[in-house]
């Protein structure tokens, strides 16, 4: 049995190189074209399972040519996908540009991920995971679903509030640890996020609406962990910048693996920022995921 189950977005991202983001109006050339596994749940799933977890996918994909490469992505990594369905949708897709500085700029199409279903998450009953991995590539409704039968079966979950978008109460008082990045908390909270002190204001806010556990990822800042008994700044890895894609997707990977672990909330942490900052050395989405060797190797 799987002990965490990721239950989210499979993309086809389509990638290009470009030296700035395009201005309204505006052509620019790019370097060639790469399509790369994505989709914040699979990128996820791949990011636990190569840090030594057994995960399990739940999603769906279409019935086109990006289907099966996603699901023969994923089970090259050993994810468990017998709770992945196909349906008549397109593929959900991600249109990438990664500029000259490694920082993306992206449009989503939603495709078969709009259609994850509260009956999918049922229809998974039979799997007995330790922790749930949440994100919001697909309907919120079903998001939802999936923290109260998490909360009904003792199951601690990991909500990664992204693409950014206002969230019911509920939803944040169910979940056990929230990861946001400092744009998704500012729109989360309607408190605009600069800096550590305002990320720390922000989180509060969060905790005020009844989130357990904060976790604001911020980028070559490092992250921090915001509850009701402690505020913690963990400091980044120094890296050269080569594709952002991904990092957070890392970050939360190696959170949720390190916490299997039985590692202290603020160790997992750190450890999140290892895998976080490698990703952020390699292009691409599942391909910059560092597995847990390289982890521990950088680490060290």
């Amino acid at each position: 049995m799987p002990n965490i189950l990721v239950i989210g977005s499979l993309n086809a991202d389509l990638v290009v190189r470009a030296p700035h983001f395009p201005q309204p109006g505006e052509t620019i050339s790019g370097d060639d074209l790469h399509i790369i596994p994505g989709g914040k749940g699979a990128n996820q799933a791949v990011a636990a399972a190569r840090q030594g977890a057994s995960v399990a996918m739940l999603g769906r994909v279409g019935n086109d040519s990006f289907g099966p490469f996603l699901l023969d992505s994923l089970k090259s990594d050993s994810v468990d996908i017998t709770h992945v369905h196909s349906d008549d949708s397109a593929t959900g897709t991600a249109i990438i540009v990664v500029d000259a500085n490694g920082q993306n700029s992206i449009v989503l199409s939603a495709g078969a991920n709009g259609k994850v279903s509260p009956a999918d998450v049922d229809h998974a009953s039979d799997l007995s995971p330790s922790l749930i991995l949440l994100q919001l590539e697909i309907p919120t409704l079903t998001v939802l679903h999936a923290a109260q039968v998490a909360k009904q079966n003792n199951i601690r979950v990991i909500l990664n509030p992204a693409p950014a978008k206002s969230l019911p109460d509920e939803l944040i008082a169910l979940v056990d640890f929230i990861i946001p990045n400092e744009t998704e908390l500012s729109l989360l909270t309607g408190h605009e996020v600069k800096d550590i002190s305002s990320a720390e204001q922000a989180a509060k806010i969060l905790l005020d609406r009844g989130a357990k556990h904060v976790i604001v990822t911020l980028g070559s800042k490092g992250a921090l962990f915001v509850s009701d008994k402690q505020v913690t700044h963990i400091e980044a890895y120094p890296i050269n910048v080569v594709d952002t894609t991904a990092a957070g997707d890392a970050f939360i990977g190696g959170f949720a693996s390190a916490l299997l672990r039985g590692l202290e909330i603020e160790e997992a942490v750190k450890y999140a920022n290892a895998c976080g900052a490698l990703a952020a050395t390699k292009f691409g989405a599942q391909p910059s995921l560092p597995t847990k060797e390289e982890t521990e190797k950088f680490i060290s």
